[in-house]
């Protein structure tokens, strides 16, 4: 069983709501990446988005473009740099399932048959392709499922006509964007946010997450129950981008993760 569909199920026995971070990779270096994903599993994340720098992130708001260019200033971080520190962390002992967040572009580089190879040969569970319309995803799809991993879908507000199309062939979970707009912190949502989850979720049988300008507690706890899961994205990388000096140097890595985690155990409401 996907490992994905493993967690929202014992989520779900257990009453509770996943906890998704998202990180890029490479930011503020690879190292850096490591020991934020060993620190947000002890932080009790409950999966983990791992972001491909790209170097025109289309969906990406300006503080994960800032991330992007950290990451690929100075040693490149490749796509291929992004699916290695999953194998490192499972290697580790980390246990977390891992997301893979790509624009199309370097999995098209890459070819199709190897990178579904690498992602299932090193751990990860599933993809989210945010510049990949359903109507262009049928290849992808397919190879996605023959390999027992999970191409994740994203709705917005504005996909009223298509969020039954989408929904039907989501697998994994369904990312419903929260905002229009590219990523970023927000201090509201809109007003009929509700009847959208309410929506997806009549559209759907597979779990929801909302995502997109989540950033404090209030709001997490305001999804909470509403949906399966929440992501967290811009408002992490912003506390990465606050550590980044610390992160950077080995003799101070572990202080600037723990405040990274830190900030996560307050997402998630722990004493």
């Amino acid at each position: 069983m996907n490992a994905i569909d493993t967690t929202f199920a014992a989520l779900k026995a257990e009453g509770r709501t996943a906890l998704i971070p998202f990180l890029t990779i490479g930011d503020p270096d690879l190292d850096a990446s490591l020991a934020l994903i060993r620190e947000l599993e002890a932080a009790s994340a409950d999966m983990i988005e791992l972001g491909v720098p790209y170097s025109d992130p289309l969906a990406d708001g300006p503080v994960i473009q800032r991330a992007s260019q950290r990451a690929l200033s100075g040693r490149l971080t490749t796509i291929l740099d992004v699916i290695g520190i999953a194998q490192r962390a499972k290697e580790e002992g980390v246990k977390l399932p891992f997301i893979l967040f790509t624009y199309y572009n370097p999995i098209l580089q890459l070819g199709f048959d190897r990178f579904f190879d690498l992602l299932k040969a090193n751990n990860i569970s599933g993809m989210i392709v945010p510049d990949l319309p359903i109507e262009e995803d049928e290849e992808l799809r397919g190879l996605a499922e023959s390999h027992g991993l999970h191409l994740i879908p994203l709705v917005a507000p504005t996909s009223s006509q298509r969020v039954s199309a989408i929904s039907k062939k989501a697998r994994g979970f369904v990312y419903c964007v929260s905002s229009l707009g590219v990523t970023g912190e927000r201090s509201s949502f809109a007003n009929d946010i509700d009847a959208f989850l309410d929506t997806v979720r009549g559209s759907t049988d597979v779990p929801i997450a909302i995502g997109f300008g989540i950033s404090n507690r209030e709001q997490v706890a305001r999804f909470e129950g509403r949906c399966d899961g929440v992501i967290v994205g811009s408002a992490i990388v912003r506390k990465i981008e606050e550590q980044e000096e610390k992160l950077r140097n080995p003799a101070t890595r572990a202080e600037g993760a723990r405040a990274v985690g830190d900030f996560v155990r307050e997402l998630k409401g722990a004493k």
